[in-house]
């Protein structure tokens, strides 16, 4: 009995010293995994692109002026007749609007001390929606056409043209392909620089898409621009 002891005690503390070692090399193993995995780094990427405009709205506002209504409402429809005309003959086809008269009492609003001011003033704005872009441009140096014919257009801020790219769905995935590119490679340099390997992405952000004029002379030029930040593991 006592010999059966004595052979099984060395044979108990092998088992367990065995079981010891596999247990410490598991948990080491998996200590280097789970810090393997927190290694990683957090770029950002940029694409960039320039477009041309693909939708133009041009608003020609215009103004007629009467010391009666039914005057005032003869001169406004002559002139968006004129206004429509102009249109017509360059955007046969195009959404063309004509907005109801803004009109103003300056006899109710204390301005007729002066006494060659007229009543009533009213303001009417013609609108086109348009894809030719270049048309556009070019209808707009002949403004003068409009004017020689007694139209007095009212130039503003709320009446400026503005051009619009609608395009943004076709470009976005080639867009985000592109700035994620460039993430990796900001990555890969990080990498090298500390002596690993970007691997693959562990997270990734999709940015903002911006749409912007290309600067302030060429509005119907547009830049668009997104920026992604995307996390690469880092490898030995």
């Amino acid at each position: 009995m006592s010999d059966t002891k004595a052979t099984y005690l060395p044979v108990a503390g092998f088992i367990i010293a065995l079981g010891l070692a596999a247990g410490g090399w598991f948990i080491g193993h998996g200590l280097l995994e789970a810090r393997s995995a927190d290694r990683y780094v957090t770029v950002r990427g940029l694409a960039e692109r320039e477009v041309k405009a693909d939708l133009v709205i041009w608003p020609l506002r215009y103004a007629v002026t009467a010391n009666d209504l039914v005057t005032l409402q003869r001169q406004s429809d002559d002139s968006a007749r004129k206004v429509r005309a102009f249109l017509d003959k360059r955007f046969e086809g195009d959404d063309i609007s004509v907005s109801a008269p803004q009109i103003q009492d300056r006899n109710a609003q204390g301005m007729m001390n002066r006494g060659d001011l007229q009543r009533y003033v009213a303001e009417v704005v013609v609108t086109l929606r348009s894809n030719r872009i270049d048309e556009v441009r070019r209808a707009n140096e002949q403004l003068g056409e409009l004017v020689s014919e007694g139209v007095a257009l009212v130039q503003n801020y709320e009446s400026r043209t503005q051009f619009s790219y609608t395009g943004l769905e076709q470009v976005k995935p080639e867009m985000i392909a592109e700035a994620t590119r460039d993430a990796r490679k900001a990555a890969e340099q990080f990498a090298e620089d500390s002596g690993s390997k970007a691997g693959s992405i562990r997270n990734a952000q999709q940015g903002y898409f911006s749409i912007d004029d290309r600067d302030a002379f060429s509005p119907e030029y547009k830049r668009i621009r997104v920026v992604t930040t995307v996390q690469f593991f880092l490898e030995d």
